[in-house]
């Protein structure tokens, strides 16, 4: 017994020795998540500035100075390097140097970086590179092998002032049905729930850890209470209200900045583009060699665009003036302006443009596409690189896939079913289905669009009317082909589409058409390249684009809202409630 004594007394004071000491400490979480490649606060063309890692650096390093770089933990939560030109250009054009978010990242004293689904939409090459790149580890616990371990790390165990912090990092398990099975080969992706949990569970048993963060590149979704069961996208509030043993969810991917502070745990997600810090804080008592209490609470810290890292951006200015020499050279010229917001109302220049591009691409005889920046003006005159990042933002393939004349008029019926709403004309009616709400992911001050105009699909190669006094399923009405020649439910077309649409994005495919998108390699007949390098193309070889460059009724067809009565000042009335004044 006396010896039973002294060997526990000897292991109590070893764990108490390793342990951290007693006394109250504070320590501070600042995370960033979807950052889209905003490296540098310049849009490259005009005086035009932007949210950056640039301000954001500035911000933490203040944070530092005031509260000790050792209380301070800084992590992203994903999609960092898709969306802008300079992640554009250390993916696919500079694949040589260290690409410049891992240096980036480096220079800021990043802990963490979780995997977002841009982030694999680049592709195994830069992804793969990242991984090596990053000094930081890159997480997504939830991205397993056939073996069932995980492609990327897992977790990071730190240390600061011997308190044990364990990150948990998770990817989006919604992927597969985004992305072409090529971008992720090699992995599967598990659904948050209950896999966090359980993942938790291990690590807690395994590394003991005195404080644990979970950082998913999840939407915020609604919670429990809101049903969010049913949607793999967005789980970080269903997480928040479930989860056991964690500290913080981070969450990210829908773009809106939001906080949930709850007794336990706390909830960040701090919207997008460098435009907030998201900030915990966790105040905790050590006695006997443990933590005995704890509090966390969580906030929004606004970044401000203008007051950048002087230090970092002379760091890095031979990066910048790469990317900008890249994106400011002249590829053609523009007759035209290309209005991306007129695409909610009907056909206009814009759309017929990116049509046009996609009808180009044999077999295709039908082109679907949406308006993928949400408002964006080209102006006529000498185009630039950069412009094309307007034009086409995304790093999307194209495909040509297989479809039947029922699945084309049902698909169609989806996605005006996101859209518009049935009206009869009476006044109060809203034709566009929007809301009188600001959307942060748009910056709009009031009026916003409930369902997202990303996925506000049309049709080229047809020639179709949209009647907005029936319900969805009864609106469309496809006369024929844009040849004249007739259209039938029961024949079989080549429709030209986006990667992401293809695999299953925006659910239009599955839940419109009805099409399993797991099986979609049957159904594929083409694929091309990105569309943006497709856009580049047509431009160089067309040398100036004119409203003649992209006109042509025999190949676009034609479409509208009708009857015009009742949709065009219903139209009109709404644009002008979401977009205020030209």
């Amino acid at each position: 017994m006396k010896k039973f004594l002294i060997l526990f007394f000897a292991v109590s004071l070893l764990a108490a020795s390793c342990g951290p000491k007693d006394g109250s400490y504070t320590m501070y979480l600042c995370t960033t998540n979807d950052v889209h490649g905003r490296y540098f606060d310049s849009l490259y063309v005009g005086n035009s500035t932007a949210g950056s890692l640039l301000a954001v650096s500035r911000t933490v390093d203040s944070l530092r100075q005031a509260l000790g770089p050792e209380n301070i933990i800084l992590l992203d939560a994903g999609d960092c390097i898709q969306g802008d030109n300079a992640s554009y250009y250390y993916n696919y054009v500079d694949t040589v140097s260290r690409h410049l978010y891992a240096r980036m990242a480096d220079y800021m004293g990043y802990d963490a970086v979780v995997v977002g689904n841009h982030d694999i939409e680049a592709g195994h090459p830069v992804y793969d590179r990242l991984r090596k790149d990053l000094s930081c580890p890159l997480l997504a616990a939830n991205a397993v092998k056939p073996d069932g371990k995980p492609y990327f790390q897992d977790y990071l165990i730190m240390t600061r002032d011997r308190i044990r912090i364990a990150i948990l990092g998770f990817t989006n398990p919604n992927i597969r049905n985004w992305l072409s099975p090529e971008l992720w080969s090699g992995m599967e992706f598990v659904s948050l729930v209950p896999y966090v949990q359980e993942y938790v569970d291990k690590v807690r048993k395994k590394e003991h850890p005195d404080i644990v963060i979970v950082a998913v590149h999840s939407g915020t979704g609604p919670g429990v209470d809101g049903g969010s069961s049913g949607s793999i996208e967005s789980q970080g509030l269903e997480l928040m209200q479930t989860l056991r043993g964690v500290d913080f969810v981070v969450c990210s991917h829908d773009h809106s900045p939001t906080v949930f502070n709850a007794d336990s745990i706390c909830l960040i997600n701090s919207g997008s583009h460098c435009r907030n810090l998201g900030y915990g804080r966790i105040d905790f008592t050590v006695k006997d060699g443990r933590i005995v209490s704890k509090k966390v609470s969580a906030s929004l810290v606004p970044v401000d665009k203008e007051k950048t890292d002087t230090a970092m951006r002379s760091r890095f200015r031979a990066d910048y003036e790469a990317v900008r020499a890249f994106t400011v050279r002249p590829v053609g010229e523009l007759s035209v302006p290309l209005v991306t917001r007129d695409s909610y109302k009907g056909m206009c220049p814009y759309m017929d443009f990116l049509h046009t591009v996609s009808l180009g691409c044999a077999p295709a005889q039908i082109s679907f596409a949406a308006p993928l920046t949400f408002d964006g003006y080209i102006a006529p005159g000498t185009l630039v690189y950069n412009d094309l990042f307007k034009i086409y933002p995304f790093e999307n393939q194209l495909f040509v896939v297989r479809m039947t004349g029922k699945e084309i008029k049902d698909y169609l019926e989806y996605s005006y079913g996101m859209w518009i709403n049935t009206v009869s004309g009476k006044p109060g009616e809203h034709l566009l289905m929007i809301r009188n709400c600001p959307d942060a992911r748009t910056s709009l001050p009031s009026w916003s669009f409930v369902n997202r105009a990303y996925n506000f699909d049309s049709a080229a190669g047809l020639v179709y009317e949209v009647d907005v006094r029936k319900p969805q399923g009864e609106r469309i009405n496809i006369k024929s082909l844009a040849s004249g020649a007739a259209f039938s439910p029961d024949s079989t077309y080549n429709v030209a589409m986006t990667s992401y649409r293809a695999s299953g994005g925006g659910g239009l495919m599955r839940y419109g058409a009805g099409i399993d998108t797991d099986r979609l390699e049957e159904r594929v007949v083409a694929r091309y390249p990105e569309i943006r390098n497709l856009v580049y193309a047509y431009i160089r070889e067309a040398g100036t684009l004119g409203s003649d460059s992209f006109s042509d009724g025999s190949l676009l067809g034609k479409w509208s809202f009708v009857p015009e009565n009742i949709s065009v000042p219903l139209l009109e009335q709404d644009m002008q409630l979401v977009f205020g004044e030209n």
